[in-house]
């Protein structure tokens, strides 16, 4: 899919205080990757059959103290350390893959919390882990670089590789390929089980997050130095690169892009957050926040808190975006007129927010252990869901939304169910 030419005539108006247009030069030539055949990407056909329905019983009996409040429906407690990472296979939305500290991997089911199988030979915590497109295959990978892919319904690994420490891992959306970006600066591509590869050079700084843009042809990397660029599969060859005035002051922190890969936001330590063309890879405005909310004195001891762009993403159905940071702010931006719509003020961090696929609700999860759901339209709290005693550090929603599951610094993850009644 091609990405349309709407949003590159984007009109530019609204609160000029936190608009900057910035112009780019035709980008200049990169490093080429290392020569190898071309990658397939063909769709593969993966079907979306609907997500199983998810049926619960009514939680009775639960407390109001926070200490023993539990809003979950299942919990999965594994894990013998902190549990970095998790994600949900995409195609029935039934099982999920866990990650964490005490460098184990397991993939569990979703219903009951029944162990599958465990991810098991890692050396280092495990902090990225995801099935493929099609639930076929499924990937962990630990901090030093150990990247080991297993097939589910055989629950055995069928291809491992190392590299230098890892920075972040994305399955492509259409097909057996998978992503890496590492600490050296550069990005990682392999065709799984057979294993070819490319490489994609960038500077010598870590690569510290990316994404596979929708089309499947194209991938945007951010890197330590502020830098951004997005690359093109197929070739191994930069066709952006933002930087200096255009990229970020400091290290990139998230990446995402808008349904069909039209527009590119970029989040950084710099609590700046720009939206770029990806067709012609013009910054086309750059959100920044005005002011934080002031904090409580500082204690003896204490070190002032910083803030940054934790993570950011767009809304399916209208033309929102939110970006989460540090200081427990939550940015809805209007997109049509760049400006700011709504700022909801969480207690702590926010460490990850996700846009549910159909509706202008945003989920959050928090230093605080909670789980927050906001409608973007008004700006309020739908819903609170709590039953981590520590902070929630990753987390995912099935694609109907009825269920959300997360994993904390408690070494549990816990799955919540969040229909809602006026669905």
């Amino acid at each position: 899919m091609e990405p349309g030419e709407g949003p590159g005539a984007l009109d530019l108006h609204g609160d000029e205080e936190i608009i900057e247009v910035v112009e780019l030069g035709p980008p200049g030539p990169d490093d080429l990757a290392e020569e190898m055949e071309d990658v397939d990407f063909e769709d593969e056909g993966a079907e979306e059959p609907d997500a199983e329905a998810w049926e619960s019983e009514d939680d009775e009996g639960v407390e109001d103290g926070m200490e023993a409040q539990d809003d979950s429906e299942v919990t999965f407690s594994l894990h013998s350390a902190s549990v970095f990472c998790v994600s949900l296979d995409p195609k029935t939305n039934t099982l999920a893959v866990t990650g964490g500290e005490d460098d184990k991997a397991f993939v569990w089911r979703v219903s009951d919390g029944e162990l599958l199988f465990e991810c098991s030979g890692h050396k280092d915590s495990v902090t990225c882990a995801g099935f493929s497109h099609d639930s076929v295959f499924v990937a962990t990978g630990d901090m030093s670089g150990l990247i080991k892919v297993w097939r589910v319904d055989a629950k055995e690994e069928v291809w491992s590789f190392e590299v230098g420490d890892l920075e972040w891992m994305e399955w492509h959306p259409q097909a057996h390929v998978l992503l890496a970006g590492t600490a050296d600066g550069n990005t990682w591509m392999w065709k799984i089980p057979s294993g070819d590869c490319k490489t994609f050079q960038g500077p010598a700084c870590p690569a510290t997050c990316g994404r596979i843009l929708p089309d499947g042809k194209r991938a945007v990397v951010g890197y330590e130095d502020g830098t951004m660029r997005i690359w093109d599969l197929r070739q191994g060859t930069s066709l952006h690169v933002l930087k200096g005035q255009d990229g970020h002051q400091d290290p990139l922190t998230c990446v995402a892009s808008n349904q069909d890969g039209s527009l590119i936001m970029t989040g950084s330590v710099d609590c700046h957050a720009k939206l770029v063309n990806s067709t012609t890879g013009k910054v086309v405005c750059v959100f920044k926040m005005e002011s934080v909310t002031p904090k409580a004195p500082i204690s003896e001891g204490e070190e002032a808190e910083s803030n940054s762009v934790e993570s950011l993403g767009f809304c399916n159905v209208m033309p929102l975006a939110a970006v989460g940071y540090l200081d427990g702010t939550l940015a809805i931006y209007d997109l049509s007129t760049q400006s700011l719509r709504h700022k909801c003020q969480h207690e702590s961090g926010i460490v990850q927010l996700l846009w549910e696929e159909s509706s202008a609700v945003v989920y959050t999860c928090s230093l605080d252990g909670a789980v927050r759901l906001w409608d973007a339209r008004s700006g309020k709290m739908i819903s609170e869901y709590r039953g981590h005693s520590a902070e929630i550090l990753d987390f995912a929603v099935n694609k109907d939304a009825s269920i959300v599951v997360t994993t904390s610094g408690d070494h549990q993850a816990k799955v919540f169910c969040v229909q809602r009644p006026d669905r």
